[in-house]
């Protein structure tokens, strides 16, 4: 009986034996292939309140002198963890030191084009490429950096405020808060503009404490402790708190817009008239579609409503402690889909947001400002344009497939979107149905306003 018992433990060591050893050369297999020779691509996790693949990427970021996360349909970012000099002449950052032991071993070689919308082949063409490699420069440093580099793009559709954020700003922030953490940053600007550098000086300034460098014109050979290359997108117009390791919300961006923002120097907004809550109106004038055609009226019922408007029609070179000081202090915003409700990011928490939405611009209403309201607790008012409030009526009769079904039509051609919905649309609201909606954003503006001043 315990001999049949030693030959039943001697062939249970000698199974798991056999599994150790095809666990290994799975490993093995695994380790040596060429896509994870050196360092790491991980597949995508489920965004399902767990980690993302960035920070279970960045906890593994000792796996290899470069690791990289490719997986994502709309950016792609690199990390060089290891001491690096930028030869800027061929937008290359080299390894400082060998980084392996056998010399026969051939040099890891990543690029990246730093900008979140890879899903654009035209667009991406205008980016700026940079390369990675650990390959050593047998040449001396010039200027010693104590803090990890990011590289990213300003190029693409830069000069649209949405864009600005959507694609600049906001990736930006995620990216610091994912890949470092409670630290502070050297950023390099690839594709630099010096009109995008005074626009967002301010801002970038909260950011890091260090120097925002001209990736573009450098001459002289920097060198840093480690480097990422390409920003981290959450999505249109989002900030997931699941997906960063400090679980940084839109609620925190809004602190760092405050911090930003407070105490520069603006233009000082017209004195507050005591009991009426402050709407500024964002405006759309020329032949840039989405106009309201009968603004003047559209104001003259909101302040027999109760209101005081306050026109807003930024512009490119609008200065955005200007926009601040008046936005952040007054308790409503409202306007058309468009860029210009980017700003609604310097409303209060708690005040409120009011977009009108043209037929053909539901979705993108909802992803992007009704987002943006959702993440900064602003009481949301919608308005949804009707058919006969739409200048496509006139153009192509209330019965045309283009008002009946926006979604048939466009049938996932974006030039459809822009050309019809966007560019070729304005409207006349109905004032007496949109009377109704301005009564309710005037009772939850009144309510912030006397809890809030």
């Amino acid at each position: 009986m315990k001999q049949k018992q030693r030959i039943e433990n001697t062939c249970l060591v000698f199974i798991l034996l056999i599994i150790a050893v095809q666990i290994s050369l799975m490993l093995i297999i695994r380790l040596t292939s060429p896509t994870n020779q050196g360092h790491e691509y991980m597949t995508s996790l489920e965004c399902n309140g767990s980690q993302s693949t960035s920070w279970a990427l960045l906890r593994s970021i000792k796996g290899g002198p470069i690791i990289c996360d490719k997986t994502h349909d709309n950016y792609d970012w690199c990390v060089l963890n290891h001491p690096t000099i930028l030869d800027p002449n061929i937008s290359t950052f080299f390894t400082i030191g060998s980084r392996s032991n056998n010399p026969s071993q051939k040099p890891l070689i990543e690029k990246v084009k730093p900008y979140p919308r890879k899903w654009e082949p035209l667009t991406m063409s205008l980016i700026s490429e940079v390369t990675l490699t650990t390959s050593s420069l047998n040449k001396p440093c010039d200027i010693h950096h104590e803090s990890p580099a990011l590289v990213f793009s300003v190029s693409g559709y830069t000069g649209n405020l949405f864009h600005d954020f959507n694609d600049g700003i906001i990736p930006l922030y995620v990216t610091i808060n994912t890949l470092f953490p409670n630290q502070h940053v050297t950023l390099l600007v690839a594709n630099y503009t010096n009109w995008w550098h005074s626009k967002y000086e301010v801002l970038l300034r909260a950011m890091t404490k260090y120097r925002v460098i001209n990736y573009d014109n450098q001459t002289a050979l920097n060198c840093f402790p480690s480097v990422a290359v390409g920003l981290i997108s959450h999505g249109s117009m989002t900030i997931d708190p699941s997906l960063t390791p400090n679980k940084r919300s839109y609620l925190d961006f809004r602190s760092l817009l405050e911090a930003a923002y407070r105490d520069c120097h603006g233009k000082t907004p017209p004195s507050l008239q005591p009991g009426k809550p402050r709407l500024v109106f964002a405006t759309r004038i020329g032949n840039v579609g989405r106009v309201i055609l009968n603004q003047n009226d559209i104001i003259e019922v909101a302040e027999k409503v109760g209101f005081e408007v306050v026109l807003f029609q930024p512009t490119k070179y609008t200065y955005l402690c200007d926009a601040y000081n008046l936005i952040n202090s007054s308790h409503g915003m409202i306007g058309v889909h468009g860029a210009a409700l980017t700003h609604t990011l310097f409303l209060r928490p708690g005040s409120v947001m009011f977009q009108i939405v043209p037929i053909g611009n539901e979705w993108l209403a909802n992803s992007y400002f009704k987002s943006v309201a959702k993440g900064l607790n602003l009481q949301y008012v919608e308005y949804m344009i009707k058919g006969n409030e739409s200048s496509l009526a006139q153009k192509y009769g209330l019965n045309h497939l283009i008002l009946r079904n926006p979604k048939a039509f466009v049938n996932g051609n974006w030039s459809q979107i822009d050309n019809v919905y966007l560019k070729g649309q304005n409207v006349r609201l109905d004032l007496n149905r949109f009377k109704n909606y301005l009564e309710i954003a005037y009772s939850k503006a009144m309510r912030f306003m006397d809890n809030n001043g």
